[in-house]
Formats: C-alpha cells, structure tokens, sequence
C-alpha cells in the first residue's frame, strides 16, 4: 500500500506565504519525478510545479518567483513554498508522485494525494 499526505493548507492573505507538505508512506523502491497540481472551482486541474529526484524543477508561468518546489528524498517528502499568493492562487492543491513500490513486477504509476484546500483573501 502507497499513501500520500498532504498538509499546511489554509487561509491566508494576499501577499501572504504557505508551504505545503507531502509525505509518501508504504512499500516504495522509488519516486521520480513528485509534483503539485492545483484546481480552482469551476477549473481543470492545472500542474504547479514537479521535481525530478534529481533536483530538476519546472514551473508553470504564473507562479515561477514566488512559488518554490523542494524534496527530501530520505524522507519521501516533497514540499511546495508559496510566497506572494494572490486571491487566483486559491483552489485544493494536490501532491503526486510516480512510485515504482517494492514489488518490481508491477510498473511504476501515478499516486495522488487526497487534496488540501488553499484559500487566499484579499
């Protein structure tokens, strides 16, 4: 069994700062890439931000210079820190990651968090 965990959402004002968090729990050999998706009511889910185990990162336009994504690869955490959010910045951030789990005959796949809600207030 693989689990993701997410927390630090919440409310918050414009100009504010968050950082999320999301652990990955269970039989796993290895992650790569993690990343943060984001959707907003009324809105398609969006990509935020990934990051290789590497340390490789890419960003979606709006948020590159305030937002900033970070692993701790001996922790299976990835974390996401928003600085400046923006009233648009609000929407149920969701944490994923592609898992290879300790069963090598079963592939690796895509491995989503239950959500956690960002409300920023202007």
């Amino acid at each position: 069994q693989v689990q993701l965990v997410e927390s630090g959402g919440g409310l918050v004002q414009a100009g504010g700062s968050l950082r999320l968090s999301c652990a990955a729990s269970g039989s796993i050999f290895s992650i790569n890439p993690m990343g943060w998706y984001r959707q907003a009511p009324g809105k398609q889910r969006e990509l935020v931000a990934v990051i290789t185990s590497g340390g490789t990162t890419t960003y979606v336009d709006a948020v590159k210079g305030r937002f900033t994504i970070s692993r701790d690869n001996a922790k299976n955490t990835v974390y996401l820190q928003m600085n400046s959010l923006k009233p648009e910045n609000t929407a149920v951030y969701y944490c994923t990651a592609v898992i290879r789990t300790l069963v090598v005959a079963i592939p690796p796949r895509d491995y989503w968090g239950q959500g956690t809600q960002v409300t920023v207030s202007s």
